[in-house]
Order: structure tokens, then sequence, then C-alpha cells
């Protein structure tokens, strides 16, 4: 893993991974035990196990000093080990966890439950040689939410550059600005036009559903696949419109490029390894350009056809970038490129497929688990529609299904997994001693 920045010249590498770990302790005692530009991550209350690690930050001496660090603001949790921290540790739980029949109510994260009754909320863990803060605090939440110059968002690894850039990605003036440009497509009222979009997917999942049935009166049925289909395909009409096929396509590449993703990430790593032209990675780039070069072809088709039209996000977005471009005139920075309008479209994806398609199943999961609120949603959606056509105004007034929605993401999201560094001096964040 010691590669330069160009990934090139290997001895330069260790020289750039061994001056960190022979200076930083002596320079950053300036520092009186806050967290100035440390490498500290927080966990505040999404799991993620994918592990990047940065030449600089491997070793010894580092490590055990923010680990001084840590003791001194009050902070309690495991010494460090040499490289690996908590790793193995966590593995042999979640390997343990996983060969017993999972129930609703069991922990996910069992490494990170043991740590928390162990040593208390104000306690850290180890990501290889990077402490793990456990943030528990609402307040502290906040701040971590709100600082956003504070607290900064992880470099990309060059695998999930392949997957989605995006306004995620990005920091200051181009966070701003994305965000400006995009904000237009997702206003009440812009919603409102996609609703048509919404209603013809889940008639088209449900008429799958009607013909398996009626062929022996009853079948047994996984509703995951489903759900996914129909998620995508929500997506595929709502961003693309008329051309959402083609969206479904680039929705089928992108699930093959995150899979292969994971596959090349959790290989045995070795220096120059993303750059041999194994199989699975000639595949990655043909999807990347296929990727590519079907966005570009949906774009310049829907350049012509969104003119006075904004019912679906890619126009709403074209044309908000019109607007950008023409405010601040033949500015370099003005507006998004071709390159970052196609970041945006990936980026629809994977914000919103699989998240819609994990709550709807986990909703329906409780649902078949308290029966009581199951037959009180189906009688107002009758109550409420009866056989009509559902509109905005209906929607509005579905108060025990909206609850049932609002229940499953208060109930079931307890665990964030932030990969964020504190860029300032955060000694205002200092834990209570336990």
């Amino acid at each position: 893993m010691l590669v330069d920045s160009k990934g090139k010249y290997p001895f330069l590498s260790l020289l750039h991974f061994l001056l960190p770990l022979a200076l930083s302790p002596y320079k950053e005692k300036k520092n009186n035990g806050n967290f100035s530009g440390q490498s500290c991550h927080l966990r505040s209350f999404c799991y993620n196990d994918n592990v990047v690690m940065h030449d600089s930050e491997l070793g010894v001496l580092r490590p055990k000093y923010l680990e001084r660090c840590l003791r001194k603001q009050g902070l309690v949790g495991n010494s460090y080990r040499l490289f690996f921290g908590d790793m193995k540790d966590s593995s042999m739980m979640i390997k343990q966890a996983c060969s017993k029949p999972i129930e609703l109510s069991d922990d996910i994260v069992p490494f990170e439950h043991h740590t928390v009754k162990h040593y208390g909320k104000n306690s850290f863990t180890w990501l290889g040689p990077r402490p793990c803060v456990n943030i528990m605090s609402l307040e502290q939440i906040k701040d971590v939410f709100t600082k956003i110059g504070d607290f900064q968002k992880p470099k990309q690894n060059p695998l999930s550059r392949l997957l989605t850039m995006g306004v995620i990605t990005y920091e200051g003036e181009k966070w701003a600005k994305h965000r400006k440009i995009i904000n237009p497509a997702f206003h009440l009222e812009k919603l409102k036009l996609m609703l048509p979009a919404f209603y013809q997917s889940c008639i088209d999942m449900i008429s799958q559903w009607e013909r398996l049935i009626s062929e022996n009166g009853s079948c047994e049925l996984d509703v995951w696949p489903y759900l996914e289909n129909m998620s995508s395909d929500v997506i595929s009409r709502t961003a693309f419109g008329s051309s959402y096929k083609e969206g479904r396509r680039i929705f089928e590449l992108q699930k093959e490029q995150a899979q292969l993703v994971v596959k090349v990430d959790q290989s045995v790593y070795f220096l120059g390894l993303r750059f041999l032209p194994t199989k699975t990675h000639r595949r990655m780039k043909e999807i990347e350009r296929e990727v590519q070069d079907l966005l570009m072809g949906i774009i310049n088709k829907r350049e012509k056809a969104c003119k006075g039209r904004n019912d679906d996000l890619l126009c709403i977005l074209m044309e908000s970038n019109s607007r950008e471009i023409k405010e601040f005139g033949n500015k370099k920075s003005a507006g998004m490129s071709i390159k970052d309008v196609i970041e945006e479209c990936k980026l629809f994806y994977f914000a919103g497929e699989e998240t819609t398609s994990v709550l709807l199943v986990w909703t329906t999961v409780l649902l078949s688990k308290y029966p009581n609120w199951q037959a009180h949603a189906r009688e107002e959606v009758l109550q409420v529609f009866g056989k009509n056509k559902p509109d905005f105004y209906g929607l509005n007034h579905l108060k025990i299904v909206t609850a049932s929605l609002l229940r499953v993401v208060h109930k079931e999201t307890k665990l964030k997994f932030d990969n964020t560094s504190w860029s300032g001096d955060c000694s205002t964040n200092n834990p209570s001693p336990p």
C-alpha cells in the first residue's frame, strides 16, 4: 500500500511513509492534546467495512500518540495493537454472529455494541492504525453535521470514483455551487410532477405479482428483487423521463460495477495491483466507458427535448445549470461541466435506489411483525383512495402509512459510520470524563 500520489517510484513512497511517523509525535505536541489536524475518525451512530489506509498513517508512533490524546480527554478503549488494531476482534465477532440465525432485535454490529457496553459511551475503537471515536451525544452529532469546515469528508478511494463522485464528495465552494444547482430538482412542486412516474412503476410491479398469483391461485414470492427493480425503475423514469429504458441499462451496469468494486476491495492488496490488466479490472473500465457513453447520449438527446419541460430530474438539472451559467457569464467556474452532470446522474442512482428499496423491504418486514399496523394502514389507503388512482392531495392524508415509514426510520437507524477527519481545532468537542 506504499504508493506515492501518482502510483510510481515506491522508494519515494517509503520516504513519504517514514517521515510523518518520525516527525508527527514531536511537531504535534504543540496542540496540547487537542485534535488539530489529526486523523481521528468519528463514528456517530451506517456501518462500513471498507478500509482505506493512507501510507503516512501506518505504523506505531502516530497511533500511540493519538491514543494518548484520546485518553487525556477522558475517552477509553482498547490499547492500540500493531497495524490491525481491533479489526481482528471485530471480524471474529461478526463471523460468530453471522453463523447463528438472526432475530429482528439482534445487534448487527456486535463489536461496537461490545465496546459501548464494556467501556461506556465515551469510548473509541481501532480501525487498523486509525482511532474511531464513538459519538453518542445528540449535540455533538449535530456539530459534526453542521460544522462542515471542522469535519471534512474523506479523500475518495480510486475504486469508489468508478461508481460515483457528485455533490456528496465535494467540499467548500464546489459543494455549494453543485448544491445550489441541484436543489430545484427536489422542490415540492417539481416532485408533484413526478407522481405519474411513481404510480406507473408501482402498477407494473403489482401487475407482475397478479400474473404470478393467477397461474396457481397463490405463490411464494421473494419481494426483495421486485422492490429493487421498482426503485430503479422509479429513478430511471424520474431522472431521465422518456429515456428511462436507457436509464435502466445504466442502473444494471452500475450495480455490476459495485459488485466488482467490492470484490477487488476485499482481495489481497499489493503495490500497483489496480494497474494490472486483469479480467476484473478490464471489465470495470469497460463498464465505466459504457456508462459515460450512455449518459452522454441521453444528455445530448434531452438537451433539445427539455426546452420548456421540467418533468424529470435531468431536465430540471440542465435548466438550473443553464440559468447559473447565464447569471455568471463566461466565468470558467460558472455552472457544471458535462462531466459534472454525468457524475450527478450516477449519484441519483446510488443516493436513491438502494435506500428506497431497503426502506420498503424493512417496512414490509415490520408490518408483517405487527399485523395491527398493517390492517390500519390498509384500511386507511382504501378509505382515502378506494379504487381511484392515487394523487398528491390524497397522499397527504395517509397519516398511518406515513407514521409507519417514519417509525421504521426512527426505530431502526441507530448506527452511522463517518469516515471523517477533524481538520480544525476541535477541542470544544472534548467529551466529559466518564
